[in-house]
């Protein structure tokens, strides 16, 4: 199980990941490294799955910080690892060691954060949603009251669905144009009609 890692985090020293199907136990539908408690995976393997990945942190399952991801724009503290809680939220922020700061993502974009000096990192689900609504402006804030300055983040965008592989209507398009202007410049023309 080699997770990937990206080099500006790298180079701040902070231990990070985005793990693959690789090293995991599940298997059919959901086969390799499925850690999603809410699929209906068997319990079991999830478990030993979530158990994996706490492992190669160095640490155990009990301190696995992901939320119960709802598309919004919360961002939720972790003071301490979460024992299989998981608070409604699209982010996760921690300033002390021991919390592993979880995203779960299947074609939405995780996001790791970090602030190295400060020692203040977070994770984010941007499903466009989430992006839309302000989950990354909500994960900076969130950083900053724990004494991030935004000026020191870092951040980087893992694997997630490309422009390529998702096609929307022009209700949607619209919608964009609508809440976030200057977004127009981010979609392409489509192959099937309206």
């Amino acid at each position: 199980m080699t997770p990937i890692t990206h080099p500006l985090l790298d180079k701040s020293g902070i231990k990070h990941g985005f793990f693959t199907r690789e090293g995991g136990v599940s298997e059919g539908l959901y086969e390799g490294l499925n850690c999603g408690v809410g699929s209906k995976d068997d319990p079991a393997k999830v478990f030993e799955n979530r158990r994996r990945v706490a492992e190669w942190f160095g640490r155990s399952s009990d301190d696995l910080c992901g939320c119960y991801q709802v598309h919004s724009a919360i961002a939720v503290v972790a003071d301490d690892g979460w024992k299989g809680e998981r608070p409604q939220g699209d982010a996760v922020v921690t300033k002390v060691r021991g919390p592993v700061a979880t995203v779960l993502t299947a074609d939405c974009a995780p996001i790791l954060f970090a602030d190295a000096q400060a020692g203040i990192v977070a994770t984010a689900h941007a499903g466009w949603k989430g992006a839309l609504g302000g989950i990354i402006a909500a994960t900076v804030e969130a950083m900053s009251v724990l004494g991030a300055d935004p000026r020191r983040i870092s951040a980087v965008v893992g694997p997630c669905i490309s422009q390529a592989s998702y096609e929307v209507g022009a209700d949607y398009q619209a919608r964009f144009a609508l809440e976030a202007a200057g977004s127009e410049r981010f979609f392409a023309e489509g192959t099937s009609p309206d």
